[in-house]
C-alpha cells in the first residue's frame, strides 16, 4: 500500500503518469456510484485525466491511505469531482464519483 502523502501537484502528476504508464483500477464503488449518480464513467476518467485537485487530500483511518479529490468539467459540461487513492507509485484506484 503507498502511505506516503503527497503534494496536490505531485498527485495530480503521479495520476497522470498511471494513465499514461501505469494501472488504473476502478473500485466496485466507483461502479455502483456512477449508475446511482447518472454518470458516464468515460466522463469521470475524462475528469480524472484533465481535472485539478483543488483540496488537500484527506487522510482515511479505516483504510490506512490517502485520498485524492479531482474535480472538472465532463464532456458534457456538468462538474465532477472523483475520489481516488494511490496503490503504488505505479497504481491508482478510482474510488468513488460525486457530483
Amino acid at each position: 500500500m503507498f502511505t506516503q502523502r503527497l503534494s496536490r501537484q505531485d498527485a495530480l502528476s503521479l495520476l497522470r503518469h498511471c494513465f499514461e504508464e501505469g494501472i488504473v483500477q476502478y473500485h466496485s464503488h466507483f461502479h455502483q456510484r456512477c449508475v446511482d449518480r447518472k454518470v458516464d464513467p468515460m466522463g469521470a476518467q475524462h475528469v480524472l485525466r484533465k481535472g485539478t485537485i483543488f483540496d488537500e487530500p484527506e487522510f482515511e483511518v479505516r483504510f490506512q491511505q490517502w485520498r485524492y479529490k479531482v474535480e472538472g468539467k465532463d464532456p458534457d459540461g456538468g462538474m465532477l469531482k472523483v475520489v481516488f487513492t494511490f496503490l503504488s507509485s505505479n497504481q491508482v484506484l478510482v474510488l468513488t464519483v460525486l457530483t
